[in-house]
């Protein structure tokens, strides 16, 4: 039996339209679930980079990782376990504002959750959670009894611990 983990695959491209919508097809193709997936530019401009969670087998996060590397407009894909990258999630919480002024217990929640406020309204306040997921769904379910509104969570976002060497690669590219 192949022993399953939790990947973060690193996909650096070119911003192209359509793009995102071939690299989700690869996944559905193979019955893969997407656990997260975020983009933004990467720190090379005009180089962009998709991060994308999933639970495999090495031996499938390399296979996917080499058919999504065949796409025209994808440079480099590196694939990582968890213990070689550091990552967080953001989410964001809107909370009846009444239940700040007349709870004080929320004012604890938040306090001890290391989160913030970052904004209040008559009708509601928004608190902003960075961390683990574990971390911001514990908080979640903390706020649930004071009149939570809204709730969302981004993609994991990663660095890794180890060089990536995306700019030698890019380097060579451009000599060619």
């Amino acid at each position: 039996m192949q022993n399953i983990n939790k990947y973060t695959i690193s996909i650096y491209t070119e911003n192209n339209v359509g793009l995102l919508n071939r690299i989700s097809a690869l996944f559905l193709k193979r019955h893969i679930n997407i656990e997260s997936i975020s983009s933004s530019e990467s720190e090379i401009k005009n180089i962009f980079r998709f991060v994308i969670v999933v639970n495999l087998s090495e031996e499938k996060v390399k296979n996917i990782s080499l058919q999504i590397e065949k796409q025209i407009d994808v440079i480099k894909v590196f694939y990582n376990e968890d213990k070689e990258t550091i990552f967080q999630e953001s989410a964001l919480y809107k909370v009846k504002t009444s239940s700040l002024f007349e709870k004080r217990q929320v004012q604890n929640i938040i306090k001890n959750s290391h989160a913030k406020i970052i904004t209040v309204s008559p009708e509601f306040f928004v608190i902003e959670k960075t961390g683990f997921r574990e971390e911001t769904d514990e908080l979640y379910k903390e706020l649930i009894p004071y009149g939570l509104l809204q709730f969302v969570r981004s993609g994991r976002i990663s660095i890794t611990k180890n060089k990536m060497d995306i700019s030698s690669i890019l380097t060579k590219i451009n000599k060619k």
